[in-house]
C-alpha cells in the first residue's frame, strides 16, 4: 500500500498507485518496460519542492533517492557527472575537493538536480543562465524503456536538459563547473522608487543582482554580488552572526507577521511597515554556494513570470499598482535576472530575461491567493512572459506555443522519446497537450 504525497508548499497531494526506488539504472528501465507493457504511466518524483503539480503520478511514482552521488569527474573539462536524485545541497561538498563550483545557483537548495534543470530552477545574473544551462550531457530512460545518452554536441539536449520529465527518467547528469570562486555580498535597503528605477543599471553593474520588495511600503532589500578568486578571505558577520540574522530572526518574525497577517489582513500594511523598518545593511564574503543559499522555513505559494529584461520595471509599476488597489499581500516580491539561452522550453529561451515572482502565505485565504495571482499573472501575461515551470500558473499548451518559439520542436522530440505518452500526467497533458 502507497501512502499520500504532498509536495513542500502543500498545493499538491495525491496517492501514487505504486512507488519504486531503484537502486540501478537497468531496474529502473525493466519497470519502465512493465508499465508500458501494462498500459500504466511512469513519474519521477525529486524533493517535492515544486508548486504546480508537475510531479504527479497517478500511475507508478519513481522515487530517484536509490541514485545518488557522483558517477565520474573530467578534471580537464571542469566536468562531473552526477546521479538525478543527487540533491543540490550535497553538490558543493563533492566539487569543493575538485576545486570546483557550480556556476550559479537558486536560492534553494533542497531539490533533486533532475527536479531543478526539469523545471528551470535559475538564480540571478544576468550573465548567467539558470541551472539547466550548465548540463553538457544526461542519460535517461526514455518512453519504450531504452536507456539513452545525450552527449552535447546531440540537438536533443536542447530538450532534455529541460524537459519537464515529459522525456524520460533522468538518471545522470553531467555539469560543466568553474574553478571555485568566493562572492562579496552587498545588501541593504533602498526606496522602492529608486530600486525599480535603477534595476536595469543595477543588473548591468553587478555579477548577480536582486531585489524584494515589500508590500504596501516603500521599503526594499537589494543584494548586490560580485564574483572573487577562491583564495579570498572569508569576512564579515560569522557564519554564526548571519544564522541568527537570516534564521531565528528574518523566518522566525517574517513567520510570526505574516501567520498574524493572514488572520488580520487589514493589518497587514502595519506588519510589512515594522519589517521594512527593520532592514539594515550588511556586507560579506564566503564561499559561492553559502552566500547564494539561503534556507526557507515559512511555507508560502509562489508564482514566478520571466519577462523581457527592458519589460521588469514597467511590469512592476503595474503590479504595485494592483496590489495598491485590490490586495493585502505579506510576502515580499522577488526581482531578478537571467542570461538568454537557447534551450527549447527554458523560461530565457532567445532572451535575456527578468524574473518576478510573486508568494502569499500558505494559510492565507484560497480566494485571496486566487484573485492576487490572477491579476498579477493577467499583467505578466501582457508582456509576454513566461511562467516558471514548477510555479503556479494557469496557462496551457496554446498559450506556450505563442511565447515559446521552440514548443514544436520540443513536442516532435517528446513524440519520439515518449510515443504512448507513459510518463504523461495531467499538468502536462494541459501545458503540452495530449
Amino acid at each position: 500500500m502507497t501512502g499520500i504525497w504532498t509536495n513542500w508548499g502543500g498545493t499538491v497531494s495525491y496517492t501514487p498507485a505504486e512507488v519504486i526506488t531503484p537502486r540501478t539504472v537497468d531496474e529502473l528501465a525493466d519497470a519502465v518496460r512493465g508499465a508500458v507493457g501494462r498500459g500504466d504511466t511512469v513519474k519521477p518524483v525529486g524533493a517535492g519542492h515544486s508548486f504546480t503539480p508537475i510531479a504527479v503520478a497517478p500511475g507508478i511514482q519513481v522515487n530517484l533517492s536509490g541514485l545518488r552521488g557522483i558517477r565520474a569527474v573530467d578534471l580537464d573539462r571542469r566536468r562531473v557527472t552526477l546521479a538525478a536524485g543527487t540533491h543540490l545541497h550535497e553538490i558543493p561538498a563533492i566539487l569543493e575537493p575538485l576545486g570546483l563550483a557550480m556556476q550559479n545557483l537558486g536560492d534553494i537548495d533542497r531539490q533533486t538536480i533532475a527536479g531543478a534543470t526539469s523545471t528551470g530552477t535559475h538564480g540571478t545574473g544576468a550573465r548567467f543562465g539558470g541551472i539547466s544551462t550548465q548540463i553538457r550531457g544526461v542519460q535517461l530512460v526514455d518512453g519504450t524503456g531504452t536507456i539513452r545518452d545525450i552527449g552535447e554536441d546531440d540537438p536533443d539536449l536542447k530538450a532534455a536538459a529541460l524537459g519537464l520529465g515529459a522525456l524520460g527518467v533522468l538518471t545522470e547528469i553531467t555539469l560543466q563547473c568553474v574553478d571555485a570562486f568566493a562572492v562579496r555580498a552587498v545588501e541593504g535597503p533602498g526606496d522602492v522608487d529608486d530600486v525599480v528605477d535603477g534595476f536595469l543599471d543595477r543588473v548591468a553593474e553587478f555579477d548577480h543582482y536582486e531585489f524584494y520588495w515589500f508590500p504596501h511600503t516603500r521599503a526594499t532589500l537589494t543584494k548586490s554580488n560580485s564574483r572573487l578568486p577562491a583564495d579570498t578571505p572569508s569576512d564579515g558577520p560569522s557564519p554564526l552572526r548571519r544564522y541568527i540574522d537570516d534564521e531565528l530572526l528574518a523566518n522566525r518574525t517574517l513567520g510570526a507577521l505574516t501567520a498574524a497577517g493572514s488572520r488580520v489582513p487589514r493589518l497587514v500594511p502595519v506588519f510589512n511597515q515594522v519589517v521594512g523598518r527593520a532592514l539594515s545593511a550588511r556586507t560579506y564574503t564566503d564561499r559561492s554556494d553559502k552566500v547564494f543559499v539561503s534556507d526557507r522555513d515559512v511555507r508560502f505559494r509562489e508564482m514566478e513570470y520571466a519577462l523581457p529584461l527592458a519589460e521588469v520595471p514597467d511590469a512592476l509599476r503595474e503590479v504595485r499598482s494592483v496590489i495598491e488597489g485590490r490586495h493585502r499581500v505579506s510576502f515580499p516580491i522577488e526581482v531578478r535576472s537571467a542570461a538568454a539561452d537557447d534551450l527549447m522550453l527554458s523560461t530565457a529561451s532567445g532572451r535575456t530575461s527578468g524574473y518576478i515572482a510573486v508568494h502569499r502565505y500558505h494559510r492565507d485565504a484560497p480566494a485571496s491567493v486566487r484573485d492576487y495571482f490572477r491579476d498579477v499573472e493577467a499583467i505578466m501575461t501582457a508582456h509576454g512572459g513566461r511562467p516558471h515551470w514548477g510555479k503556479l500558473h494557469t496557462r496551457d499548451a496554446d498559450y506556450f506555443r505563442e511565447v515559446y518559439p521552440q514548443f514544436g520542436a520540443f513536442l516532435a522530440v517528446r513524440d519520439r522519446f515518449d510515443p504512448q505518452r507513459v510518463f504523461t500526467n495531467p499538468y502536462l497533458e494541459t501545458v503540452l497537450g495530449s
